[in-house]
């Protein structure tokens, strides 16, 4: 694909893989420890090989990780500060690998919000979360964002990509957007990839294996994702035309459960599906109108409102 000037060099074009400079300030939003070496442990990398800088910004602890910490503490039940504990690890674990990937402990930001707890952080009418993500991109003042994509099926994933964007809203820069998937299938064309020596492909790996809490139950999965190149989609600086339509036609049976919710730079809005102002065409194609102001960006989120273990999106977002 075509990749435009600052930050990512134009010869980038030719080479299929992005060039990086001194002036390169790459921000990494990571909602999870370890999602920062799965999805950018190369790109990190060459970012500081060029003489760029690195910051990773930290959304939660990942402390809502019952199944390993089950599994490694041989415990059922998870209490509170037993989740806090294993919090505490998983951000000790984030420093090792940073070590590892030869950044200072100052390059990390956290955030401290509950994992599996930051679509509840958007959808909050005070707003406070967008303005969070606002004064930490105007501190660092990136030239590249590195964040989670769209369709992720992980719910602070998804959630994530929607507060980045609408923290962008309105602020003078204008930074490149890359989004990388690491919970769903990437979409096969218009990638951006970044393709490592022997010798970051090396550092990246060794960097993983410093979160050993995840790889106990999981290491196959993330060395499997780890020891792919790193494929990014850009969000376009014009964007897509925008509609109205919305992709899913849930089942009738299933209605009565339905959330959707709405988010943009006006402010968030929830209905139960069926009070929500949805209009339906001739092809039984659901459509959401748009707000008097025509703000955009524009996400949408669909949930079963029933308890599951289940953890990731059957819906998720969708950009209106």
């Amino acid at each position: 694909m075509s990749i435009a000037a600052s930050p990512l060099s134009s010869s980038a074009a030719a080479s299929g893989s992005p060039v990086f400079s001194g002036q390169t300030r790459l921000l990494v939003v990571a909602p999870h420890p370890d999602d920062e070496t799965i999805a950018a442990g190369l790109l990190i990398q060459q970012v500081l090989a060029a003489g760029g800088e690195v910051r990773i910004l930290l959304l939660t602890a990942g402390d809502n990780n019952p199944w390993p910490q089950r599994w490694l503490e041989r415990r059922v039940k998870i209490r509170q500060v037993d989740r806090q504990r294993w919090g505490r690890r998983r951000e000790a674990e984030l420093q090792q690998a940073l070590q590892l990937l030869e950044l200072p402990s100052s390059a990390l930001q956290t955030l401290g919000w509950p994992d599996m707890g930051v679509t509840g952080r958007l959808l909050q009418p005070q707003g406070t979360a967008v303005s969070t993500l606002a004064s930490a991109i105007s501190q660092f003042r990136p030239s590249l964002i590195a964040m989670p994509s769209l369709g992720d099926r992980h719910p602070d994933h998804g959630a994530a990509h929607v507060l980045v964007r609408l923290a962008l809203v309105g602020q003078p820069l204008s930074p490149q957007l890359l989004t990388y998937m690491v919970h769903g299938h990437a979409p096969g064309a218009d990638v951006v990839e970044v393709h490592g020596s022997p010798a970051q492909q090396a550092s990246k790996l060794t960097a993983l294996s410093a979160h050993q809490s995840q790889m106990a139950l999981s290491g196959h999965r993330m060395r499997h994702l780890a020891a792919r190149p790193e494929r990014y989609v850009e969000v376009p600086a014009i964007p897509a035309i925008s509609s109205s339509a919305l992709p899913w036609q849930p089942s009738a049976w299933l209605q009565p459960w339905l959330q959707l919710s709405v988010a943009s730079a006006a402010g968030v809005q929830s209905w139960r599906w069926k009070d929500a102002p949805l209009q339906r065409d001739g092809q039984g194609v659901y459509h959401l109108p748009p707000d008097a102001a025509g703000t955009r960006p524009r996400f949408a989120k669909l949930v079963l409102d029933l308890p599951s273990l289940w953890i990731f999106d059957h819906w998720g977002w969708c950009e209106l």
